[in-house]
C-alpha cells in the first residue's frame, strides 16, 4: 500500500511540475505577444489576379528558397530566437518582407510559440501560439493584394 501511495505522490509531483512550467510559458507567450506580437503592414502591393492561386495565395512563394522565397523582386527574412529550447520550448518568430528595388520594409510579423511540456506519451504534444495563425495573420496575404482594376 505504501508503494502505491508513494507512486501516486511522485506521479502528482511530476504531473504538477510539467503543467506548472507549461502554464508559466503560456503566460510568458501572452506577455511577450502583448509587447510586439502581430502584423505590421507598412505598404500593400497590388498584384494582377494571375499572381494568385484559387485560394487567394500568391503563386510565386517558394518556401525552400531562403531569402529568395518571394523571387527576385522581394526579400524574405525570417529569424527565430529561442528563449527556451527543449521540452517545453519557447521561441519568437520574426518575419520581414522587403522590396528589393528600393529596400523598403513592406511589412513584418512577430509570433511567439510554446511547444511541448506535456507528459510523455504516444500522443502529439501541445503548443500555444500568439497571435493564432489565420488568414488575418498571414503576412503575405496582408501585403500582397489582388488588383482588380481594369477588369
Amino acid at each position: 500500500m505504501k508503494k502505491i501511495v508513494l507512486l501516486l505522490i511522485a506521479s502528482a509531483i511530476i504531473y504538477a511540475s510539467f503543467f506548472t512550467e507549461k502554464d508559466r510559458l503560456d503566460r510568458e507567450v501572452k506577455r511577450l505577444c502583448a509587447i510586439d506580437g502581430g502584423i505590421k503592414v507598412y505598404e500593400t502591393v497590388p498584384l494582377p489576379p494571375d499572381k494568385f492561386n484559387k485560394y487567394g495565395q500568391i503563386n510565386f512563394y517558394r518556401p525552400t528558397q531562403g531569402e529568395n522565397t518571394l523571387g527576385k523582386d522581394y526579400l524574405f527574412k525570417r529569424e527565430t530566437y529561442y528563449y527556451k529550447q527543449g521540452n517545453p520550448d519557447l521561441f519568437r518568430l520574426h518575419t520581414q518582407i522587403f522590396r528589393r528595388s528600393d529596400g523598403k520594409l513592406l511589412g513584418e510579423s512577430v509570433f511567439y510559440k510554446r511547444g511541448g511540456g506535456d507528459i510523455p506519451g504516444p500522443w502529439h504534444g501541445t503548443s500555444y501560439m500568439c497571435p493564432e495563425l489565420s488568414v488575418k495573420t498571414d503576412i503575405l496575404r496582408q501585403i500582397f493584394v489582388v488588383n482588380n482594376e481594369g477588369q
